[in-house]
C-alpha cells in the first residue's frame, strides 16, 4: 500500500501529524502500533492545553484526536513497524509482514517510562510496582505507596494518588522536586503527599507482592526501610528508537537529531515529540511538533528540496 506520508507512531503528535497532513489533502497512513494513543492514553488530567481550562483527560484527549484524523482521511494501521528501508521513490515500512510505501516518514515513536534499575523491579512489576497511577491507585486505597522521581510525571501521578490512598511518599534524587511551579505547589498543598528529597530508591522487596522499599540518602548513604504497598516510577523517559536507529543521526542526548523545521538526516524524514532532541515535554509541544512536520512535509512532497 502506497501512501504520500507515513507518520509512525499513534500518540498525541503522530495524531496531529496526521491530521494536519490529510487536511492539506495528502494521502496519510499512521502505523500507530497497536491503540492509538501512546503514552497519553495513562494520564488522568492534562493540564495547561489552550482550550482545555479545566484539563482533559489523556484517554479522552487521544480518541478525539484520532477521530479528527480519520474524518480528514488518514489511515490508522494498528500494526507494529518492525524495519525501514530505502526504496527509488522514498521508504518501504515493514509492519507485521506487510509492506507500506511512501515518499515522506514522521516518526512520532514517543518514549517509554525510564525504569529504575534496582533489584527487585523487575520480579514485582504488576505486584506492586506500576508506571499507571489511573490503572493501579483505586486499588491501593487506604495503603502507602511511593512515587519515585520528582519531575511533572511524578508530581502528576502523585496528585492522582493521593485521591485514592492513604499516603504517598514522593522521593526525589535531587535536593529540590523538579517540574513546573504550578505543580510543585499543588503537592506542597495536599496532605496526603509527603516529598522526600535527596533520597532515591536502591531496591525493592517482598514476598508474594511488594512489601518494602530500600531507599537511601544521597549524601550520606545511608539507608532506610519503608513499608508500603506500591511503587510507581517516573523517572524519565526513555526515547522508542525502533525501527529508525539505524535510519537517522542522534543527539547527544540520545534522542534524534532535528533541524528547526524538524527535519532529521535523512532525506524526507522528520521526528516529532519526545522521540526529537529539544522536545517541550509537553502535550501542546507535541501537537504542535506534528502539525510543523506535516506542513513541512508536505512542502518537501511538493519541491523536492531537502
Amino acid at each position: 500500500m502506497e501512501f504520500d506520508i507515513i507518520v509512525i507512531g499513534g500518540g498525541i503528535a503522530g495524531l496531529s501529524a496526521a491530521l494536519t497532513a490529510a487536511r492539506l489533502g495528502r494521502s496519510v497512513g499512521v502505523i500507530s502500533g497497536g491503540v492509538p494513543g501512546g503514552e497519553l492514553l495513562n494520564i488522568e488530567l492534562i493540564d495547561g492545553l489552550p482550550g482545555h481550562e479545566e484539563g482533559i483527560a489523556g484517554f479522552d484527549l487521544c480518541p478525539i484526536a484520532m477521530d479528527q484524523a480519520t474524518a480528514a482521511g488518514a489511515e490508522i494501521i494498528t500494526e507494529t513497524a518492525e524495519t525501514i528501508s530505502s526504496s527509488d521513490e522514498g521508504y518501504v515500512v515493514l509492519a507485521d509482514g506487510n509492506e507500506y510505501a511512501a515518499r515522506a516518514l514522521i516518526l512520532a515513536m514517543g518514549a517509554h517510562v525510564a525504569k529504575l534499575g534496582v533489584p527487585g523491579e523487575e520480579e514485582f512489576t504488576g505486584r506492586g510496582v506500576s508506571h499507571c497511577a489511573t490503572c493501579d491507585g483505586p486499588l491501593l486505597r487506604g495503603k502507602t505507596v511511593v512515587v519515585a522521581g520528582g519531575g511533572d510525571s511524578g508530581m502528576q501521578e502523585a496528585l492522582t494518588l493521593a485521591q485514592h490512598v492513604e499516603k504517598v511518599l514522593l522521593v526525589e534524587r535531587g535536593e529540590a522536586l523538579s517540574g513546573q511551579a504550578s505543580y510543585v505547589e499543588a503537592v506542597e498543598a495536599e496532605p496526603a503527599i509527603e516529598v522526600m528529597t535527596g533520597m532515591e530508591v536502591t531496591a525493592i522487596s517482598g514476598a508474594d507482592k511488594l512489601e518494602q522499599v530500600i531507599l537511601k540518602e544521597v549524601s550520606s548513604g545511608a539507608e532506610s526501610t519503608l513499608e508500603v504497598q506500591g511503587l510507581f516510577a517516573f523517572v524519565g523517559l526513555e526515547p522508542n528508537l525502533d525501527p529508525a536507529a539505524d535510519l537517522v543521526e542522534l543527539a547527544d542526548d540520545g534522542r534524534i537529531a532535528v533541524d528547526g523545521a524538524l527535519r532529521t538526516s535523512a532525506k524526507g524524514v522528520f521526528a516529532v515529540g519526545n522521540l526529537r532532541s529539544g522536545n517541550s515535554w509537553r502535550a501542546a509541544g507535541a501537537m504542535g511538533d506534528g502539525a510543523t512536520a506535516a506542513v513541512e512535509a508536505a512542502r518537501y512532497l511538493d519541491s523536492g528540496a531537502w
